[in-house]
């Protein structure tokens, strides 16, 4: 049978879905935010913000490691990929995220400022997705903090529905993000020493996905 198509036909075919799965994030992007009470500027900002401060780290404190070098294993599977084994000197630096940690977390206190919601509510429906996450996040060596994905965002969408049906979108987006931070990093940092790894930033590498999946996809379902 003969091929009518080409590997430029191909390609041009990929370019066009890559294309079309980007509008369909903006336009997602744009409705999340409408829901959440942004106007499309401060949105915008929000989202360059949260993308460009993904890969700024403001080092905090120094953890010594529980475990030898021998301990940790030559490489990782996460997945379907095998990641690599990072240079490791016995001991963790930690880090707060600039775009996974401080701007979720002075949205989340923007969101709050501007709605109905009240302090008791607000603190319940974090200590609940805290808890949830603190659950479901498991330490894993040499890697960091891992948690199923759509557990968060999920959690986050009923736990605000539950509590609050009428600020719903903002509670999510509050409690997704914060109980994240809280119950997937901080809770766990007693963990840190025994994994293993050179660096782990509060929000940063797959947390900052998980954070910013969690607060849109939250936001979307609420």
């Amino acid at each position: 049978m003969k091929n009518y198509f080409s590997p430029v036909h191909l390609l041009f075919f990929v370019f066009l879905l890559g294309i079309l799965m980007m509008l369909i994030q903006v336009e997602l992007l744009s409705f999340a935010f409408a829901k959440l009470g942004l106007p499309p500027a401060l949105g915008l900002t929000v989202l360059f913000l949260s993308l460009l401060g993904s890969v700024i780290n403001l080092p905090v404190t120094r953890l010594k490691s529980n475990i030898s070098l021998e301990e940790i294993t030559q490489s990782i599977s996460w997945g379907l990929l095998k990641m690599p084994l990072q240079s490791f000197r016995n001991e963790t630096l930690i880090s707060i995220n600039f775009g996974g940690c401080l701007i979720p977390a002075s949205l989340s206190l923007y969101l709050f400022l501007h709605s109905t919601l009240t302090l008791p509510l607000t603190l319940l429906g974090i200590f609940m997705m805290s808890t949830i996450s603190y659950f479901f996040s498991r330490p894993i060596q040499g890697l960091g903090i891992g948690m199923p994905i759509l557990i968060a965002p999920i959690s986050a969408a009923l736990v605000a529905l539950l509590i609050s049906p009428e600020q719903s979108a903002s509670l999510a987006y509050i409690s997704g993000t914060l109980g994240v931070l809280i119950g997937a990093d901080l809770l766990h940092l007693k963990d840190i020493p025994k994994l293993g790894v050179p660096h782990a930033s509060i929000g940063g590498a797959g947390t900052f996905d998980g954070i910013f999946i969690t607060g849109i996809v939250a936001a979307l379902l609420a």
